[in-house]
């Protein structure tokens, strides 16, 4: 019988667990809603909130573009500045939006604490219930939080949502007259058309909650791994006699527990044993918890601790370099961050599997699920206020907002090991004082993060000096010269010993480059189709119409990938200099995926959608962006026969000490034979610049002009990296009994008359054309249309013109001269040949060129507006070009398949001056 009782008891204890439901703490509010626009601005005096809207029906976590709400573009992909500032939105609307819904609000939430969140608004949210405004917000950055206590009784109730994306505080933006459209305009990522778009709606948790009105809130969690310590601080509005603590692991095992004393909100205790640290390459995370009661608070945090050695950035005591990438928002299927951890964490695995250990976040901060997805990446972050403007301090009611939301970044994110960096915003201009005092205030409210004034800015002297309050330092140059590429690689002749050192030493606080790349790479026509949400791209589209009607399409593939390469050639030389220089902490690229705004500005290696173009992959770019890299530091690109090549070894270790390494060193030729090799024992790298880990020597024998690897590899481990050099035999073939070399157009067309054979190379400084140059378009030739227009070369690596001057088809270091002593030609209406085809940018898409063939009557004619005549006993890469070409000349495969006039190749009359003038559509 006992036996049946027991049975009995549990059989209806069970029954009543069933029927007993769990309270409901928590109404998701995502689905649908109804929103009526309010263009206008009447809806709040005709009391909107107080009625049931005839709205539409949309669904929110969501946009008005998401629903095809607002005004529809009706743009035609043509070429002009009104379609070639970026991607187009399909819809459009800015203004107050009103969103209602009906809920049921529990019967046991009487008496509750109930807030609603509406997670990212852009950018000001007031809610209203039954009619009645209860609460407003706002924030660009962070979720805006209503309590809604006092007027959610249990019951039926309608809430109604009114949000205004309008330009609330216009001066948080820089304003470019660029674009014709004003609300085009704004350029930092937190507000703009360029990258994200001005939505209305909201994007992520739309909820309700309901909690005890006594609780434990804001608690924070800081490290100091210095001291050994842990500290965590909280506001108890429980009045709970006693409260505990616990540290666990994210399975939720007890690492330490105890009790706090009565009446504290804070408490600090030696590191436990069983707390490991938090960085890249161990992401330790735990779980810190106050208890009172039933009521409890949990955040999550790393053992870490972001610091400034002097110039040196450390992280938990150890050095660190920061391999970075920019993050603007560039999200153009949605126009708005995800605002799930997993995509987050896919973006994020995209960057590390291309060596970047770092994303600053350009005038704007991330939602909780990036950091989230940071944190158990081990991946750090430099935030940012939604801030790039020039009159910093100009307006009380926007620095107010401003400094409100430097509070509320702090407070929502900061727990979060990731968080590392923090700046008042990019390129910043105005009070330099109260930039200073703005970073010493942040500071002492949370010093787990390390801050700046500015990162960078063209006001004197902020972007050229560390400030007195500066943690760090974000710029391009510094008093003494640059500390990036662009102001470098076309004016010096290519050398691979320098670093930036010189520029650099004397910065006391830890250094970091400032945008450095911003290669600009041809668009990607396979790319139109990719775009199936939000915005429409107008602009690649009317690339493509141009192209076509200049009957060049089918080179469009191929312009990519040269401009590519070239771009990634430069990439490599930014990075391994940076690598080099003892002094930096890091780099920020811009970037490696396109940035699809601010003139179409594909600087990117990976598309808008994180996608490789096909250019280099990720493990080729992890040779010289790791936190292992070799390193050689060599003279020059190009050797003749006889010179000794030397290069000296070393290794940037930003992983962990290694001791009793071994390098291996071996020169390939083009068949991928081994002419050289060496090896270097005992190696010790230290934790940071290996130099002098010995020599790379060889004496260069070149009977035949061919390219070299030179190739360096860690042994028995995956770092590796490699480098191409040229070599040229002393004599070669400048002069020919078979064809005339003449610099004369006079002289040309009279042996041309006789059907002679021509070499024409005209002095290219008298040329009308395109200025010859080595680096390529910078960032956009919309955004900066007065600057030389190419980007790059394209060659048919298999022609017979090169057979003896060996070159792939994009350009690579061997071209630095040809390319600074040319003029790039416009041949729209010439029947002629490219040998070397120069790339146009992708607003004037001409058919350029500076190496052609033709036929002029019964006479042959190679024309080069390269300088193949001055010097080429200092200059062995115009020799060898020139050698090559005379021999394709002599040779039974010269035979050209177009054929002109040769007043048609008189590149300095009026017709051409014209054609050339008018490129640049953009000057006015």
């Amino acid at each position: 019988m006992k036996s049946i009782s027991n049975y009995l008891l549990i059989v209806a204890i069970a029954i009543l667990a069933a029927c007993t439901k769990p309270e409901v703490t928590e109404i998701d509010l995502a689905g649908e809603w109804t929103v009526k626009l309010d263009s206008t601005n009447v809806g709040m005096s005709e009391g909107w909130a107080e009625q049931t809207l005839d709205g539409m029906p949309v669904q929110l976590p969501g946009t008005l573009d998401d629903a095809g709400i607002g005004k529809t573009n009706t743009q035609k992909p043509v070429m002009d500045n009104s379609v070639m500032w970026g991607l187009t939105r399909k819809h459009q609307y800015i203004g107050k939006a009103w969103y209602q819904k009906e809920v049921t609000i529990p019967a046991n939430w009487e008496g509750k604490n109930i807030e609603l969140e509406l997670e990212r608004v852009i950018w000001q949210s007031q809610v209203f219930i039954d009619g009645k405004l209860i609460d407003k917000q706002e924030s660009l950055i962070a979720s805006h939080r209503h309590n809604l206590s006092s007027s959610l009784t249990p019951g039926k109730h309608v809430i109604t949502v009114l949000i205004d994306n309008s330009d609330i505080y216009p001066l948080i933006n820089v304003q470019s007259d660029k674009y014709p459209d004003p609300i085009n305009q704004d350029l930092a990522h937190a507000y703009t058309n360029h990258t994200q778009i001005k939505w209305n709606g909201v994007i992520g948790d739309i909820k309700l909650t309901a909690s005890a009105t006594g609780k434990i809130e804001d608690l924070q969690v800081y490290s100091n791994v210095a001291e050994g310590t842990i500290k965590a601080t909280f506001k108890d509005l429980t009045n709970a006699e006693n409260l505990t603590y616990q540290i666990l692991t994210t399975a939720g095992e007890v690492v330490a527990e105890g009790v706090i004393d009565k009446g504290d909100e804070a408490i600090t205790l030696q590191k436990p044993e069983g707390v490991e640290l938090w960085d890249e390459f161990n992401p330790n995370l735990y779980d810190f918890k106050v208890t009172a009661g039933s009521l409890n608070a949990t955040a999550r945090f790393g053992y870490s601790q972001i610091a400034k050695d002097g110039g040196v950035l450390t992280l938990n005591g150890k050095r660190i370099f920061l391999r970075g990438n920019l993050e603007c928002v560039i999200f153009p299927l949605t126009g708005h961050p995800p605002m799930e951890k997993e995509d987050w964490a896919k973006l994020i695995s995209q960057a590390k599997a291309y060596g970047l250990n770092h994303l600053r976040f350009h005038s704007w901060c991330p939602p909780t699920a990036a950091f989230e997805a940071a944190d158990e990446a081990g991946f750090y972050y430099q935030v940012e206020l939604p801030h790039w403007s020039l009159k910093f301090g100009e307006d009380k009611k926007t620095t107010q907002f401003l400094l409100n939301e430097a509070d509320r970044i702090l407070s929502d994110y900061g727990n979060h090991p990731s968080f590392v960096l923090m700046a008042l915003g990019n390129e910043l201009e105005g009070d330099a004082d109260l930039l200073n005092s703005t970073v010493a205030d942040l500071r002492a409210k949370d010093k787990r993060h390390l801050y700046m004034t500015t990162t960078y800015s063209f006001q004197y002297p902020l972007g050229t000096i560390a400030q007195p309050e500066d943690d760090f330092f974000v710029t391009q140059k510094t008093d003494a010269g640059w500390i990036r590429g662009q102001g470098i690689f076309n004016e010096q002749y290519p050398n691979f010993n320098e670093d930036y050192t010189a520029t650099s030493e004397h910065v006391p606080v830890p250094l970091i480059s400032h945008e450095i790349g911003q290669y600009s790479v041809y668009p990607d026509m396979s790319e139109i189709e990719k775009y199936t949400g939000v915005l429409k791209p107008l602009n690649f589209m009317a690339v493509r119409n141009e192209l076509e009607k200049n009957g060049l399409l089918e080179l469009a593939d191929k312009f990519t990938y040269a401009s590519g390469k070239l771009a990634a050639i430069l990439y490599k030389e930014e990075i391994e200099r940076a690598l080099k220089t003892p002094a930096f902490d890091g780099f920020q690229l811009l970037q490696l995926q396109d940035f699809p705004g601010q003139g179409t500005a594909l600087v990117g290696l990976l598309n808008a959608f994180w996608e490789s173009k096909g250019v280099i992959s990720a493990e080729e770019f992890r040779e010289f962006n790791a936190e292992v890299v070799p390193l050689i530091r060599f003279e020059k690109a190009v050797y003749e026969d006889g010179e000794e090549f030397t290069a000296s070894l070393e290794v940037a270790n930003f992983f962990q000490e290694m001791n009793g390494q071994t390098l291996d060193w071996a020169i390939t030729n083009e068949a991928g034979e081994t002419v050289h090799s060496g090896t270097q024992n005992n190696v010790d790298l230290q934790l940071g610049n290996n130099g002098e880990l010995g020599n790379i020597e060889f004496v260069v024998n070149a009977d035949k002009a061919e390219k070299l690897m030179i190739n360096v590899a860690l042994k028995g481990t995956d770092y590796k990296n490699s480098w191409p050099i040229w070599v040229y035999p002393k004599e070669s073939k400048v002069s020919s009994e078979k064809v005339v070399i003449t610099t004369s157009l006079q002289q040309a067309k009279q042996e041309l008359e006789k059907g002679n054979t021509v070499l024409l190379n005209p002095d290219y400084k008298k040329l009308k054309g395109i200025a010859g140059r080595f680096v390529p378009v910078f960032w956009s030739p919309v955004h900066f249309p007065n600057q030389p227009s190419s980007m790059g070369l394209l060659m048919d690596e298999n022609h017979a013109a090169f057979n003896d001057f060996p070159t792939n088809e994009y350009t690579d270091w061997q071209w630095w001269d040809l390319c600074i002593k040319s003029k790039s030609l416009i041949v729209d209406d010439l029947d002629v040949t490219p040998i070397v085809r120069v790339i146009d940018n992708f607003v004037t898409n001409h058919h350029l060129t500076n190496v052609f063939e033709t036929k002029v009557g019964e006479g042959k004619l190679v024309y080069s507006s390269i300088d193949l005549m001055n010097n080429l006993d200092e200059r062995p890469v115009a020799r060898q070009l020139r050698s090559s070409l005379l021999q394709y000349m002599e040779s039974a495969a010269f035979n050209p398949s177009g054929s002109v006039a040769i007043d048609e190749l008189d590149f300095t009359d009026t017709t051409t001056k014209k054609q050339f003038e008018a490129s640049d559509i953009y000057n006015d």
